[in-house]
């Protein structure tokens, strides 16, 4: 896989694996992870008036690779959820995920929730989801709670 990505090369599509080629110069496409607190994410999405999407995930679980390395890279997907939600993706079994798995009673991975500023939770889903069926989620969840 180096190689390919050395010689700018594709894969034949075998599953997980993408047809496209890797090109390192491309843009960054996907969804935009907020790097920071949980406590400055709830200010941010208050400031900007966006709900926060947020994925529990563990680094063990399997689903949640490929979310992150196949949903979430999709520009479509990208595109939706960067202009709708503070996006924030968080361990749960390390740091400040902890805190938040006891809060929100995570029990499964990937659990995806989709959070308002005052940290009350306005939609949860469970499980693995292609691009079109988290951005269909992403639309539900906006149009719970009146947003």
């Amino acid at each position: 896989m180096r190689i390919a990505k050395i010689l700018g090369i594709g894969f034949i599509s075998l599953g997980l694996l993408s047809a496209a080629p890797i090109m390192d110069n491309e843009p960054a496409t996907g969804i935009e992870f907020f790097e920071g607190t949980w406590e400055e994410a709830l200010a941010l999405s208050e400031k900007e008036n966006k709900p926060i999407f947020l994925d529990a995930y563990a680094s063990w679980c399997g689903p949640c690779k490929i979310l992150k390395s196949r949903v979430f890279t999709n520009e479509e997907v990208g595109t939706y959820y960067n202009e709708n939600f503070i996006n924030v993706k968080m361990d749960m079994e390390k740091g400040e995920g902890k805190s938040l798995a006891r809060k929100y009673q995570v029990t499964a991975y990937p659990s995806l929730f989709f959070i308002n500023a005052d940290g009350t939770v306005r939609k949860k889903a469970v499980g693995y989801h292609g691009p079109e069926q988290i951005i269909e989620l992403g639309k539900t969840a906006l149009a719970a709670n009146g947003a």
